[in-house]
């Protein structure tokens, strides 16, 4: 039995590793298109690689994964993020969850995980190929022939075949998978930050709040926690949820649209506006500059107050009943355009791929081509930052491991 993994990131070591495992007497090739496997791991989180999350607060899934929420609630049973931590940490990984419930190596390192999947693949037995991009994949008498471009060699046969290619921009890539008959929902970018051209806002670079709350007026997107100012505009996991969950909305309006950010997080201005008011009955001389609600940064709350058209030498008690409303309104719908995107350091995702309902939701199996598994972002799959692809990407590829150990090979329950 010889079975084929396209694509050599996270998704696809983590499928052939467990394959292997359940099924050592199969034969398991590995093909990556680039020179190096790994690589999306190796630079995930700054070079320390969040694989994955405690899921600490999160009551559903749909918070999240804006797309396949409902699949994985179903596939975590089966393998989940205590499974993948447990998982790593008996494979010679060390984990640490962070305060925000991210997971990391112990090391701080994301080659202690590329080093666990690449070694544990070598010590199985896996045949790992590198510049293999894949040209054509055809059923072929129940089996399936891929070949391969600029690489020549004889007719290759495979009895299974799983796509852990990941997400791509371009739809075209998936064009050899439509082509079998899957429905491919067009891919887009899904974690990314915005532009925002105020040079007085990207005065204020490095300026952090937490939690801030942001939004698009006139939707329903809107998502709290970090918010950083940076040179370009707005980054930091509030921007990140959103871009994520409005990853659609945002494409079609050609990332040029409209924001709202609430400094203070709390999304009752009535309740800012009383604060702001005891401010001002309980420090009537002193200057507005001078006392900071919220906590927010100093520089931040110059650059707030100024918007509002408040000298920041009055004080307190000569704002008047109208100043105090234009204060608060400010601090909690402070609007900007959003003129473009950047990519979140080299974490690239995208939503799209395959269709979740071109694939049997228990094994992830073609139903247009049996023998045919997927695996990872190739599907319609796709999470906010904060080590959630991560866990999809372990999920599927448990998933499918299972399958093809359990139905092509086996025919027995994989312990």
């Amino acid at each position: 039995m010889e079975i084929a993994i396209i694509g050599g990131g996270a998704a696809g070591f983590f499928l052939a590793v467990n394959l292997k495992t359940f099924a050592p007497q199969v034969e398991v090739t590995v093909f990556e298109r680039q020179a190096d496997v790994l690589k999306k791991v190796l630079v995930s989180g700054g070079g320390r690689c969040n694989l994955t999350n405690t899921f600490e607060g999160v009551t559903d899934l749909k918070q999240v994964y804006p797309r396949g929420h409902k699949l994985l609630k179903g596939l975590f049973k089966q393998f989940g993020h205590r499974d993948a931590c447990r998982w790593f940490e008996a494979h010679g990984v060390p984990l640490v969850a962070q305060d925000d419930h991210c997971v990391f190596p112990a090391a701080q390192d994301a080659r202690a995980v590329a080093g666990c999947l690449k070694s544990l693949a070598a010590e199985l037995g896996v045949t790992v190929k590198t510049s293999h991009r894949v040209e054509t994949l055809t059923p072929c008498g129940g089996k399936y022939e891929i070949t391969f471009q600029d690489v020549r060699q004889g007719r290759l046969l495979f009895d299974r075949v799983a796509i852990t290619t990941g997400g791509s921009p371009r739809g075209e890539s998936f064009a050899y998978l439509e082509r079998l008959g899957h429905r491919i929902e067009t891919p887009v970018p899904s974690l990314f930050t915005f532009n925002i051209a105020s040079p007085a806002l990207r005065g204020l670079m490095g300026t952090v709040v937490d939690p801030a709350l942001v939004g698009i007026p006139g939707t329903k997107f809107r998502h709290s926690g970090a918010l950083l100012v940076t040179h370009w505009g707005m980054s930091g996991p509030a921007i990140l949820k959103l871009s994520s969950h409005a990853a659609r909305f945002i494409q079609e309006k050609a990332y040029r649209f409209p924001i709202f950010v609430n400094w203070t997080n709390d999304p009752h201005s009535e309740t800012v506006t009383g604060i702001l008011q005891n401010m001002a009955q309980r420090h009537p001389q002193k200057k507005i500059s001078g006392l900071r609600p919220y906590d927010l940064p100093a520089r931040l709350w110059h650059y707030l107050i100024g918007k509002s058209g408040i000298a920041p030498d009055r004080k307190w008690n000569e704002l008047g009943h109208k100043g105090l409303c234009k204060l608060a309104d400010t601090l909690c719908n402070d609007r900007y355009d959003v003129d473009g995107r950047s990519t979140f350091r080299e974490e690239f995702v995208t939503c799209g791929g395959v269709s979740l309902e071109s694939v049997q939701r228990q094994t992830l199996e073609s139903k247009t081509c049996p023998g045919l598994y997927f695996a990872g972002e190739v599907l319609d799959i796709d999470g906010v930052t904060g080590g959630f692809n991560f866990q999809a990407a372990w999920t599927t590829a448990y998933t499918v491991a299972r399958a093809i150990a359990e139905n092509a090979v086996q025919k027995q329950p994989v312990p």
